[in-house]
């Protein structure tokens, strides 16, 4: 078993010789190329997180405003990302966007993945701020409010901070989402796990252990933005509020 192990992983992807499991001297094993396919998959989904988390939490905010032109804004954008499928998505910010917005021409392929994941997931985003602030008795507005903030600050110093607070837990699935999402960058040629999977077991042959050691590190990454999400969880809990919200 040991020796089928490293007669996959350990097999230079020019030559086919097998040697040291990490390449040197510029040569690359099979191993060399899944934990370089993980990384662009880490990345795609970190930057399409952060993406997420800001345009969501923006819009989330305006949804909530009393202007009805905000309101409007927020809904517009939030039902359009999430009612058009994220395939399409990427497919409009590779091929199509691009004629109008030429910058977008010369963008790595990953980044282009990245934005396109991020506007996606920043629609489900918006709607779980909308509904951790729309939580929040009213009474806590109209108390910052008579305190002389203003509307700006009441949700910056009193609203959000709670809010953040109780959709944790959804905000949580949706990093998790993103993980699993990212597969799809294949699609724009991204070489991340999916495609590595594709092509790898094309050319072993041997797709059983190519598939199962991908499947392995999806798990691996999900589970990890979990765990880090519990963590700051039970940092930030403030007792008798993010608990009794849920």
């Amino acid at each position: 078993m040991a020796f089928e192990w490293r007669e996959l992983w350990c097999k230079d992807t020019v030559d086919g010789t097998v040697g040291a499991c990490f390449g040197q001297a510029g040569a690359q094993t099979y191993l060399d190329w899944l934990f370089s396919a993980w990384g662009w998959t880490l990345a795609v989904s970190a930057i399409g997180l952060v993406i997420a988390l800001v345009l969501g939490s923006v819009m989330g905010v305006l949804r909530t405003t009393p202007n009805k032109g905000l309101v409007f804004a927020g809904n517009a954008w939030t039902e359009l990302f999430r009612n058009i499928p994220l395939i399409v998505q990427l497919f409009l910010w590779y091929f199509v966007l691009p004629e109008f917005l030429p910058f977008l021409k010369r963008m790595p392929s990953w980044m282009v993945a990245a934005i396109g994941l991020g506007f996606f997931t920043s629609a489900r985003i918006s709607e779980q701020v909308r509904a951790g602030i729309q939580s929040i008795p009213k009474g806590q507005t109209y108390a910052g409010l008579a305190m002389g903030f203003t509307r700006l600050q009441t949700y910056r110093f009193v609203l959000l901070p709670v809010a953040f607070r109780v959709v944790i837990p959804p905000l949580t699935s949706e990093a998790m989402s993103i993980v699993k999402n990212s597969s799809v960058a294949f699609a724009l040629s991204v070489l991340e796990l999916t495609q590595f999977a594709r092509q790898v077991g094309e050319e072993t042959s041997r797709p059983t252990e190519v598939y199962a050691m991908v499947t392995l590190l999806y798990f691996v990454s999900a589970f990890s933005v979990y765990l880090v999400a519990s963590l700051i969880e039970r940092w930030v809990k403030v007792p008798g509020v993010a608990g009794a919200a849920r």
